[in-house]
């Protein structure tokens, strides 16, 4: 008589139980996110909302520097450029010139100085009609970034502590959309629970509806936000490289090199200085205008860049990022003003588009006040998301009376070893892409295992065991 037996295969209560145990880890790690990166996140929403709004305050406050009311023919580039010469008084030439797009506006001259910080420039505002002086001020960047925007944007990004506070932005950034999607995840799990809860713990209910409804602006801040960063951000360069995805740009090398690419955040990239170069003249500014305009640079917001060194060439480039994009760019040649090489917007990979329109849509540039609206109320939800969270902590943190693990480590210790050996392959390959969340994320574990241990340690005690 033969014996069967039947094949053994994990039971339905074993996966029930496998599930409930990760939805316990993925609950515990969302609590911790928001417990330690929470402040950060905080920041990050309330300096956003005032950020995208700042380009309206700027055009109010610096007015003056501006805009214009004189009417007429605009005087040559050349005089313009010479009158901000003999303004800052020196005969250096700018680092780039930036034309008045409109009646009325001014032209910005840019000058570099030793003093001034990265990817900013003294800029004189000149009169395109009359000459005169209208405004004298540090900007930042290819955005032209006035003081008040600069200062913001630079509190956004670094709490005003350079590369140091750098790191706030980056582990916001890094968490972000690990949160959103453990809310959501838990939403999931959860929402029928969830539709009846009542009195002080409907807040649970809305904050877990809130999480759901602004999660792409969730994830969509967090990725575009790590492409800014230092560590995160290299790597993020290096991926898009690798996979041809670079932004293209033009070469300014008389020889020919190959250029590696202007970069989606050229707006944090400063102009060169251009070095002392006797064949180069005030006039050229009006022949580079002139020749870009023959080659197809056809955007009114425009910056000519003299070149940076002797065997470079000139470049002039778009700068208009709102709705249709013009980012093209050409490279003249020092004396012939004959064009070198080209870069079409239309003719980028999607990859590039794609970044370019994330970059822009995420400094509320792209449609202008429509997504500076939707970015201002993505932000304040991020921030009542945050608020809400800690009202939750704070009431779970009180409810001694709250039963299931307590720490991040004891929730580990209950799953399978096939799913903890995932947990550890994940948790190793993000902290590798992701520098700032790997060191944050160990620096959680080590705080947990330590909680884990002394509780552990109190229960056998309690239990009267030595």
């Amino acid at each position: 008589m033969q014996c069967s037996f039947p094949r053994r295969r994990p039971s339905a209560a074993f996966s029930r139980r496998t599930g409930k145990r990760l939805l316990a880890f993925v609950s515990r790690l969302h609590f911790y996110i928001g417990l330690f990166v929470g402040p950060f996140l905080l920041v990050a929403a309330l300096s956003g909302i005032v950020y995208v709004f700042a380009p309206q305050v700027e055009s109010w406050l610096y007015h003056d520097a501006l805009t214009s009311e004189s009417q007429g023919v605009p005087q040559p580039l050349a005089r313009q450029v010479e009158v901000a010469q003999d303004a800052l008084g020196e005969a250096a030439l700018p680092a780039a010139v930036r034309p008045a797009p409109h009646s009325g506006d001014t032209t910005r001259v840019m000058f570099a100085a030793p003093e001034l910080g990265p990817s900013e420039h003294r800029a004189l505002f000149v009169d395109p009609v009359t000459l005169e002086i209208k405004g004298d001020m540090t900007v930042y960047g290819t955005s032209g970034a006035l003081p008040l925007r600069a200062t913001i944007g630079q509190f956004h990004r670094s709490m005003l502590l350079g590369d140091v506070g750098r790191l706030y932005s980056e582990l916001a950034a890094s968490w972000l959309w690990i949160a959103a999607l453990g809310g959501v995840a838990l939403w999931l799990q959860r929402r029928r629970a969830l539709r009846q809860v009542r009195g002080r713990q409907a807040m649970r209910r809305r904050h877990s509806t809130l999480g759901v409804i602004a999660l792409v602006g969730l994830v969509f801040f967090s990725a575009t936000g790590l492409t800014w960063s230092k560590w995160a951000g290299n790597n993020i360069a290096e991926l898009r490289h690798a996979w041809g995805w670079a932004t293209p740009g033009v070469s300014t090398h008389l020889a020919g090199e190959p250029s590696h690419g202007a970069g989606a955040h050229a707006e944090h990239g400063a102009a060169h200085a251009p070095m002392a170069n006797t064949a180069l003249t005030l006039f050229d500014f009006d022949r580079a205008l002139q020749a870009a305009r023959a080659a197809g640079i056809d955007a009114t917001l425009l910056q000519i860049d003299p070149p940076a060194a002797a065997d470079r060439a000139w470049r002039v480039s778009e700068i208009d990022r709102r709705w249709p994009t013009q980012v093209d760019q050409v490279a003249l040649h020092p004396q012939s003003m004959a064009a070198l090489d080209a870069t079409d917007f239309t003719t980028f990979p999607l990859a590039a588009k794609l970044t370019r329109w994330g970059v822009d849509l995420h400094m509320g540039v792209l449609f202008g006040v429509p997504n500076q609206l939707v970015l201002a109320a993505f932000a304040a939800g991020l921030a009542v998301l945050v608020c809400w969270g800690y009202v939750m902590g704070w009431r779970r943190v009180r409810a001694t009376s709250a039963g299931g693990p307590q720490t991040l480590t004891e929730t580990v210790v209950l799953l399978p070893w096939s799913v903890r050996l995932a947990v550890l392959g994940v948790a190793i390959a993000l902290g590798l892409a992701l520098p700032v969340m790997g060191a944050s994320l160990l620096l959680f574990a080590a705080i947990d295992m330590l909680r884990w241990a002394i509780s552990r340690r109190q229960g056998l005690i309690a239990a009267g065991q030595p």
